[in-house]
């Protein structure tokens, strides 16, 4: 461990940053060590990570002394925020911040910052087509991750803005899998019309993010876009039919409707789902699977992932 770098993984049970843990300990030999970051250093995935090989340590975003104890010593720091567990942007950006300020007062040598864009760039506040949320975003985890990619480039860090995708995982925990329907067909539904939406693996997110840190500076002051494939609801409805051997359909809703649904965030993924539909050309070329799978050769597309954890998809 001593003559290895030292990569501090924010996140590091969750999704992407539990991806990026295990792609450090399966390259034994890449010269890189971990630092798994939680908050719960006793949680049976904190102690399965430990028993893997990571120096686990606690930290807490909502504690910006932690963090920069957590950091200190560290080549790297992989930073991501967590929305869904408080659905408060301020919070994000906060979050952010002290881990940006962090970094600084650590040394780091290079920080991945997985962010999301700034989607009032193209929907003003003041544009109609979708409503302001919160009083001034429109995409609220979207807005404050990219609002907040200031912190890490005013700090003059050696940042890489990592832009990722929906990750197929919101198919088992999210609550996004196939639904059943008045008439008991199975259906995923999205106000996406024929669009296509760019997804992934949350694994490939990590090793993505893990050969960015191996690339030493050639991807500082950059932005990198990732995406697995990108798919249209109709054409996930054929994967999920054809691995899961059962008849999925696509449901194309308005995002009026979507933005109805009862459960926590429904207005904001209808914003979310009609900004990807509306603005599809420009988020699709931003994140590139052939991109991903130059960091990543063993990149998997949505069918692959689907044999793989088709298991785990419940089938409400």
């Amino acid at each position: 461990m001593n003559d290895k770098k030292v990569i501090a993984v924010v996140g590091a049970t969750g999704a992407q940053g539990s991806g990026l843990v295990h792609a450090i300990l399966n390259d034994t030999d890449g010269g890189f060590a971990v630092r798994a970051l939680t908050r719960n250093v006793n949680s049976d995935k904190a102690k399965e990570l430990a028993k893997a090989g990571a120096e686990v340590v606690s930290a807490n975003v909502d504690d910006p002394e932690s963090l920069k104890s957590a950091f200190s010593g560290a080549y790297g720091a992989f930073c991501v925020t967590f929305f869904w567990e408080h659905l408060s942007p301020e919070k994000e950006q906060a979050h952010a911040q002290a881990m940006a300020e962090a970094a600084k007062h650590a040394g780091v040598q290079h920080v991945i910052w997985s962010t999301l864009e700034d989607t009032r760039r193209l929907v003003p506040v003041s544009d109609n087509r979708m409503p302001t949320l919160q009083g001034k975003y429109k995409v609220p985890h979207f807005d404050a991750k990219g609002e907040a990619n200031k912190f890490f480039s005013d700090l003059g860090l050696p940042v890489t803005f990592l832009n990722t995708s929906f990750y197929w995982e919101n198919f088992i925990y999210f609550g996004l899998g196939p639904k059943k329907g008045p008439d008991g067909t199975l259906a995923i539904t999205f106000p996406m019309g024929d669009k296509k939406l760019p997804g992934i693996s949350a694994g490939d997110i990590g090793k993505c993010a893990y050969a960015i840190f191996k690339s030493g500076d050639k991807y500082v002051g950059k932005t990198v876009g990732i995406s697995g494939e990108h798919l249209s609801g109709a054409q996930m409805s054929e994967a999920f039919s054809e691995v899961l051997g059962v008849k999925v359909v696509y449901n194309d809703v308005h995002a009026d409707v979507y933005r109805g649904f009862d459960f926590p965030g429904a207005d904001e993924m209808g914003n979310m789902f009609q900004f990807k539909r509306d603005f599809e050309q420009e988020f699709t070329a931003a994140r590139k699977p052939e991109v991903a799978r130059s960091l990543n050769p063993s990149l998997k597309n949505f069918k692959t992932w689907l044999r793989e954890n088709k298991q785990l998809i419940p089938l409400d």
